[in-house]
């Protein structure tokens, strides 16, 4: 039986909604756009681990960042992404009842994977691996090795989902069925369930 590894952003859950965005915005002081640029300029290196909370925040804003503002940015940050895609989410449920091999491989900061599994259908899943635990990121091969590893299973009996077609790319070298999700139902299909 095949393995089936979600990842997370824009597969189990949805993007954050502006609502959420503009409420870190608000909590920053920072100019909205530049926010939103440093969020992103600086996200890769949080997701590996190289940038602690406090250095990733205080990089994002141009300023110095206390620990607690830092907490706080975080726990609205988790809670930007913890809007569940339902079809996806349904259809994990659907695996885990059926008694399917589930895992989860997502780029996350530690700090933030914590959060995320605290989420419900996140702790439902037995197997997560998490690149801001372990030092690597997607798409590295090396991710993707360390998950099959982790999960003990041969990668040729791994089927990785994530929206990213980088990611997915990076999967397939690795030696992975790889797709790229679009819709849940899309990803059914695929699935062939």
């Amino acid at each position: 039986m095949k393995w089936i590894v979600f990842d997370y952003g824009n597969v189990l859950s949805k993007s954050p909604p502006e609502a959420d965005v503009e409420a870190m915005v608000r909590e920053s002081g920072a100019d909205p756009e530049t926010f939103r640029e440093g969020y992103w300029k600086h996200r890769h290196d949080f997701d590996l681990g190289t940038l602690t909370p406090r250095e990733y925040w205080s990089a994002v804003l141009g300023r110095a960042v206390a620990a607690d503002e830092a907490a706080r940015l975080d726990a609205l940050d988790v809670a930007g992404w913890s809007h569940p895609e339902a079809g996806t989410v349904a259809l994990l449920g659907e695996l885990l009842a059926a008694g399917r091999p589930v895992g989860l491989l997502s780029n996350a900061p530690a700090s933030q994977a914590d959060g995320l599994d605290q989420l419900p259908w996140i702790a439902a899943i037995p197997h997560r691996v998490y690149s801001g635990r372990i030092g690597m990121a997607k798409p590295d091969r090396a991710i993707y090795d360390h998950l099959a590893r982790e999960i003990g299973a041969d990668p040729a009996g791994v089927v990785f989902v994530d929206d990213r077609p980088d990611n997915v790319a990076g999967a397939r070298a690795a030696g992975m069925t790889a797709v790229v999700f679009t819709t849940a139902a899309a990803l059914r299909a695929d699935l062939g369930l």
